[in-house]
């Protein structure tokens, strides 16, 4: 029979445990609300001693934390219990428990993504829904000298690791036996396009403004300033000089449709 501590002990854990879930619904609406804030007015972040995107990664760091701290508690509290269950189940109560582990799994997972952020939810479908269309990707390291973003293809979104598997259409010479190519790329790694048919919905780029894209007659994006956009020019193009594009001692201004144009990913290096 147990003793009286180990229920004190187990009853202590629970309300830790339920403290730490408040705590972290606490920490999900203030990350909500960051990101209502920046969704509504993201200009507010390249305002000189703005502390937003400061704030937001405390609170996500904050988030991970207590999410842990759940974990270590959950375990302690499973060790408490299993020390109070009378142990070797029979073979039929073995498959019942095992069954019902793989649906608190399901149940965990589920619930785990209930408690994302709307945004961060509404990312993820955002991306699910991209499979078959062709986006910008980064297919270099995160430690390599400098970022390469190249047109490829979704072929499949995996939604548990929140990884999406691209195919290179036009690999580059030197690519090994010169075919085609696959990458399973973080979500970080991506930037879908503007839709093409829709351009009264895409954020236009402003005269000065440093963009990334796709060179003329090839695959491959870059640096680009803007130098005129698609409403001023009464067209569906930007008007773009690309870094270290120098003819004759000066940068060429070419013209890039505005589906192939995406924001310059934060530390770009080139």
């Amino acid at each position: 029979m147990s003793s009286s501590p180990d229920i004190a002990g187990i009853l202590e854990n629970t309300k830790e445990l339920d403290r730490l879930r408040k705590e972290q619904e606490e920490v999900l609406v203030e990350i909500n609300k960051m990101h209502k804030k920046l969704q509504a007015t993201p200009e507010v972040v390249e305002k000189p001693g703005d502390t937003s995107l400061s704030k937001l990664k405390n609170l996500y760091i904050q988030a991970k934390e207590l999410s842990e701290s759940e974990v270590t508690v959950s375990t302690i509290l499973l060790t408490q219990l299993d020390s109070l269950l009378p142990s070797g189940p029979t073979g039929q109560q073995r498959r019942k428990l095992e069954g019902n582990d793989q649906k608190r799994k399901r149940m965990k997972v589920e619930s785990d993504v209930q408690r994302v952020s709307p945004s961060v939810r509404n990312q993820i479908e955002a991306y699910a829904s991209l499979r078959g269309e062709q986006v910008a990707a980064r297919v270099t390291a995160d430690d390599a000298e400098k970022d390469e973003w190249f047109v490829v293809k979704v072929i499949h979104f995996d939604r548990d690791t929140k990884e999406v598997e691209v195919l290179d259409e036009e690999p580059g010479d030197d690519e090994e036996g010169g075919g085609q190519r696959t990458y399973k790329l973080s979500m970080s790694c991506i930037l879908p396009f503007p839709k093409r048919n829709d351009p009264s919905t895409t954020q236009e780029f402003q005269p000065g403004k440093h963009v990334l894209a796709v060179y003329p007659g090839t695959t491959a994006l870059y640096k680009a300033t803007v130098i005129s956009t698609p409403r001023k020019r009464k067209s569906d193009e930007y008007l773009l000089e690309f870094d270290d594009d120098e003819e004759d001692g000066a940068l060429p201004q070419r013209t890039v449709p505005f589906h192939k144009v995406v924001a310059l990913p934060e530390g770009h290096r080139q």
